[in-house]
């Protein structure tokens, strides 16, 4: 799937409530203000990045969204439903899904054992001791999962003996399980290769239409070529939205990056 791909050509199929609507969201830390009166409304299948320079309010604004951090001030919806006062794990029964800037795996198990493992915790039978067969649907999914992120050459290689990247592929395969609605990818790029850098781009732009997300992100080259909209955010403000063409042209997001370090 093209990266340019129309939203209007997936909302046909994803119904027409938005996938998160963030509606004066604030959050406060004492006297500290990491978020002010947040308005973002992200559509079913839309990809969307979200920029702006270190302290911005960038992972805050996720930790809202996912219920990490309750919003101090404000309305979180998520496909239509009041999620604000919901645990992360009512977010994830949901369809939410995220990564995190430090990857969470099971190092002393292969990459197949670790998507598999994150499918069956996203499933009915999470709670069966019973080893599963080869023609077992979960053994499938995670089969799937495991072409999905280009990780087949790896799937029975322990996940301490991986590189890098691989580990941060490994991590979207896991926040993929369960057929996610929407997905928060936090920092995906951190740390990778120019060759992984362009394997995470191909890996993002070729989800499933109907998968939406939003992608925080330090290689501004990588967000702009996986994302349709982007927003920028400035002293836990909403700066600017605009395309990815507006926003690279933009003097002042240029100036912005330019006064300080891209975060």
């Amino acid at each position: 799937m093209n990266a340019r791909e129309s939203i209007s050509d997936r909302l046909s199929a994803t119904g027409t409530a938005n996938a998160l609507e963030m509606r004066n969201v604030s959050k406060k830390f004492g006297a500290l203000a990491a978020l002010s009166d947040i308005d973002l409304t992200v559509r079913p299948g839309e990809r969307r990045a979200v920029l702006g320079s270190n302290g911005a309010g960038k992972t805050t604004l996720f930790n809202c969204v996912g219920g990490d951090y309750p919003a101090t001030t404000g309305t979180i919806r998520f496909f239509g439903e009041d999620v604000t006062g919901f645990p992360p794990y009512e977010r994830i029964r949901r369809g939410l899904r995220r990564t995190y800037q430090i990857s969470l795996l099971f190092t002393g198990l292969s990459v197949h054992d670790n998507i598999y493992l994150a499918c069956a915790g996203m499933s009915r039978s999470r709670f069966s001791f019973i080893r599963p067969r080869r023609n077992d649907a979960l053994m499938a999914s995670a089969d799937n999962l495991v072409n999905l992120v280009h990780l087949n050459d790896a799937r029975h290689q322990l996940v301490s003996n991986l590189s890098y990247g691989q580990q941060r592929q490994l991590e979207i395969a896991m926040a993929l399980a369960g057929a996610p609605r929407f997905i928060l990818f936090d920092e995906p790029a951190a740390g990778l290769s120019p060759a992984e850098r362009s394997d995470l781009i191909a890996i993002l732009t070729g989800l499933p239409a109907h998968m939406g997300f939003i992608i925080i992100e330090h290689d501004m080259d990588v967000a702009l070529r996986v994302a349709e909209s982007v927003t920028m955010m400035h002293n836990g403000r909403i700066f600017k939205h605009g395309s990815p063409a507006e926003i690279e042209d933009d003097p002042e997001v240029q100036a912005l990056y330019l006064g300080g370090e891209d975060g």
